[in-house]
This record gives structure tokens, C-alpha cells and sequence, in this order.
């Protein structure tokens, strides 16, 4: 039975909907944080948190001290952890409950990361694979190569929301599918493992 891999970002979670308080915590409208915010090469490839908002604070005209950045930092982490997407969530409880084997492959960087794993949905995936632990990033062809020797098997159908990052595991070998949602990936497995819960 191949390995089917998820992304984290807009597919597990929701676009961050701690972006408005954010931009509004730091007294600035949400079109030019949201410029500065997603700037986040740097930090997905292992940068500190410190660096990061150090980044966004030069874009802004601020600066932040090291508890501020800690109290950013949190906030931002719980927008994206707090409220994932249930169908998602439900079609990995599915999947796992048929001894399908998962994995994550998500940019992000390192303190999410290990509050990532620690997530209710995270026990259901045999590895968890963050961009910030390795100093590498989808879709570069390192991080696929990575991936499928971690796994053991290059035998992949990979979701992930990003074309570039679609593309990428593409050119790498694997079985790549953009996503658009639990119900249509729901559609697309079906056909391979029939007795997918609804």
C-alpha cells in the first residue's frame, strides 16, 4: 500500500485567521502586514523567530523586543493550530484506520513545528516532516528526496494546495494532486482504497 502525504498549510488548517488581530495588534492595516507576513522563506528553512518578525518589523517601520516577539509568535502558531479543518481531520482518521500509512510534509519553521506535533490529528501520521528542522524547503528536489528515504518508499500520492509545490513532487516521481478540499480528495481515493467512511 503506497504512502499518501499531506501538506499542513490551507490543507489540515485554515488560512490563518489570526492575521487581522495580528495586523491590528501592531497598529497597521491587514493588506500591509499580510505583505510583510508572508515573507517567510527564511523562517520555513529554519530562520528564528527572533530573525522573522525582525523581518516583518523592518518591512513595517517597528521594532519588537524579545517578549513581543514570543507573544507574536504564539499568536501567530494558534491561528493556524487552534481551528483545523474537521474534514480533513476525518478523512486522515479514516485513512489511518485502514492502515494506510501517512505522512506530513509541511514548510514551516521550527517552534511550530513542535507544537505541531503534539496536535491531536499529528498521532496519526507515521513521520512528520518540517521544512524548518532541515534547512530546506518544497519544492526543492532535496526535500523530496528526503522525504521518500525517510518513508522508505517513493510510491507517494502527495496533497498539497501550492502548484509550484505540486509541480515539484511531480518532477521528483511522485503521484502529486492539487488540493482543493477533503470531499474532493475524498472522490480521488476512493477509487484506490473503496471503503472510505463518508
Amino acid at each position: 500500500m503506497r504512502w499518501i502525504v499531506f501538506d499542513f498549510g490551507e490543507v489540515i488548517s485554515r488560512r490563518n485567521p489570526a492575521l487581522p488581530a495580528l495586523a491590528a495588534r501592531l497598529g497597521v492595516s491587514l493588506e500591509a502586514f499580510e505583505a510583510a507576513y508572508w515573507d517567510r522563506d527564511a523562517y520555513d528553512r529554519g530562520g528564528s523567530d527572533a530573525s522573522y518578525w525582525a523581518l516583518i518589523g523592518s518591512s513595517l517601520g517597528l521594532s519588537f523586543s524579545a517578549d513581543e516577539v514570543r507573544e507574536l509568535t504564539a499568536l501567530d502558531n494558534a491561528g493556524w493550530l487552534d481551528d483545523p479543518v474537521l474534514e480533513t481531520v476525518a478523512l486522515i482518521e479514516d485513512l489511518a484506520a485502514l492502515g494506510v500509512p501517512l505522512a506530513l510534509l509541511s514548510n514551516a519553521p521550527v517552534t511550530f513545528a513542535r507544537l505541531a506535533s503534539s496536535a491531536p490529528w499529528a498521532g496519526h501520521f507515521r513521520h512528520l516532516v518540517f521544512s524548518g528542522d532541515l534547512a530546506m524547503a518544497k519544492p526543492d528536489a532535496s526535500i523530496w528526496a528526503h522525504t521518500s528515504s525517510l518513508i522508505g518508499s517513493s510510491d507517494v500520492l502527495f496533497f498539497d494546495d501550492r502548484q509550484s509545490n505540486v509541480d515539484g513532487a511531480l518532477l521528483a516521481g511522485w503521484d502529486a494532486r492539487l488540493w482543493t478540499s477533503a470531499a474532493a480528495a475524498r472522490v480521488e481515493l476512493l477509487a484506490e482504497f473503496g471503503d472510505l467512511r463518508a
